[in-house]
């Protein structure tokens, strides 16, 4: 079979290569997937450039999320069978390998099924993303209907679907965006207020539409640069303020401002869930998408053959803010 591997870390256009490998073999708990479509997430990146140091196995197949038809399972499989339309995450770590392979092994904990009427290429855009997103409005910043979210980048991987999963539970939903495109867009996923960074004042925006005794609830920052003072600024009362994102990022923190408010700095890592956690946050996405509440945004695709050029453009987006990417990017297999 065809994989896009790296004998060891370093530039995409350097170490990853599109090989033949062993078609492997799955365990008892384990699915055996063609893959149909994969996408490119920064982590994934991270673990290529060896940015993030983890103990890799080579050839080492890149890539996190999936989705695909289920080839065979093994004996102890329960809820999958031949034929099935699956889609998951949280592969590639913990010595797993990725998914950007014609065919991979997964344990069932990490595979959920495709919806009726969702693409392989749908599924797997609103993988990491959309179990990420979910895990920091609902269980750990515990969002309720009617109260207000803030997100940057309102049409991104993590921040669209913030935007749609805050609107579907009846929250009020405040975006940036980087163009007027992206701001119609964003709108058009449910934002109550898009703000073009670059045009308009943010700061200013945010305070017209909460009020003068009003604030953000949940602030859920995806920068990787991060400002705290202005953030806790702009929170209400006893708001959530949600990190998941900037691993270098160590920018000064007011104490004060901070504890006299009642806020809550939580920090996460959609890998440091269970695979129960994450399994409920798939259910509801799937739920969601067959309610027409949810639709994973595809940005760019690429073929296999050009998986390093697919990181190349994760990096330029994400480390060299190009800006140029709307969703995800997603390899076709």
């Amino acid at each position: 079979m065809k994989a896009a591997v790296i004998h060891q870390t370093g530039a995409a256009e350097d170490v990853l290569k599109v090989e033949e490998l062993s078609t492997p073999e799955p365990a008892k708990n384990e699915l055996l997937i063609a893959v149909k479509a994969a996408a490119v997430n920064p982590i994934d990146t991270y673990i290529r450039s060896g940015v993030i140091a983890l103990p890799l196995e080579f050839p080492y197949i890149v890539g996190c999320d999936f989705a695909g038809e289920v080839v065979s399972v093994g004996a102890d499989v329960k809820n999958f069978k031949q034929g099935d339309r699956v889609w998951g995450s949280n592969q590639s770590l913990a010595g797993r390998q990725g998914t950007f392979a014609e065919e991979i092994v997964v344990a069932e904990e990490w595979a959920y099924p495709v919806p009726n009427g969702q693409s392989f290429e749908s599924a797997a855009a609103g993988a990491l993303v959309g179990i990420t997103a979910h895990l920091g409005l609902f269980l750990h910043s515990n969002l309720q209907p009617g109260e207000t979210v803030f997100v940057n980048g309102g049409t991104g991987g993590v921040g669209s679907a913030v935007v749609q999963f805050a609107k579907a539970t009846g929250a009020k939903v405040i975006a940036t965006v980087g163009s007027g495109e992206k701001k119609a867009h964003c709108e058009k996923l449910g934002a109550d207020l898009a703000i073009n960074y670059k045009t308009e004042d943010v700061d200013a925006k945010i305070k017209e539409f909460v009020g003068e005794e009003g604030g953000i609830d949940v602030w859920f920052e995806t920068l990787r640069e991060q400002d705290p003072a202005r953030t806790i600024g702009l929170l209400n009362k006893r708001g959530r303020y949600i990190v998941m994102a900037g691993r270098d990022s160590k920018p000064p923190f007011p104490i004060g401002p901070f504890y006299v408010k009642d806020l809550r700095l939580i920090g996460f890592a959609m890998f440091n869930a269970s695979p129960e956690e994450q399994r409920d946050s798939a259910k509801e996405l799937n739920d969601w998408f067959t309610a027409g509440k949810w639709a994973p945004q595809v940005g760019e695709t690429f073929p296999l053959e050009k998986a390093a050029q697919a990181h190349q453009l994760q990096e330029q987006n994400t480390l060299q803010g190009k800006g140029s990417l709307s969703g995800k990017i997603i390899v076709t297999i």
